[in-house]
């Protein structure tokens, strides 16, 4: 169930996104977010570890800060396979990506935070 949750919170931040960032097509539907989500879940799932993997020391370095490229090239292969999620020139597609990418992790981030059970909060203590 919590994985549900998660989902639809995510299909609504790509939704808000889309319809409210400069940059991006403004005239996706729902069924658009909801498959953007379902796309964001699996980049995230499958390349998301790989590449934070690949680039663990430039980020032990950084203090976490080469986390937002991360995200963002996340982000942008999202924007890449979704239908219909696509960004219009209104301003660079490299700013609506970073915005975008930076939204969408705050977003988990927050998700991530408020999901944690009791026993993984006492273990973080």
């Amino acid at each position: 169930m919590n994985w549900l949750i998660r989902f639809v919170i995510n299909a609504i931040a790509l939704y808000l996104i889309a319809k409210f960032v400069p940059g991006f097509n403004h005239d996706v539907g729902v069924v658009t977010a909801l498959i953007a989500a379902i796309i964001f879940g699996l980049v995230n799932a499958i390349i998301g570890p790989i590449l934070r993997l690949v680039t663990l020391p430039i980020n032990w370095i950084t203090h976490g800060v080469f986390s937002i490229v991360v995200n963002y090239i996340l982000f942008w292969l999202t924007v890449l396979i979704a239908p219909n999620f696509k960004t219009t020139g209104e301003i660079p597609a490299w700013e609506a990506l970073l915005i975008g990418a930076i939204i969408m992790m705050i977003v988990s981030t927050a998700v991530h935070a408020a999901s944690r059970t009791e026993e993984e909060r006492a273990a973080a203590r």
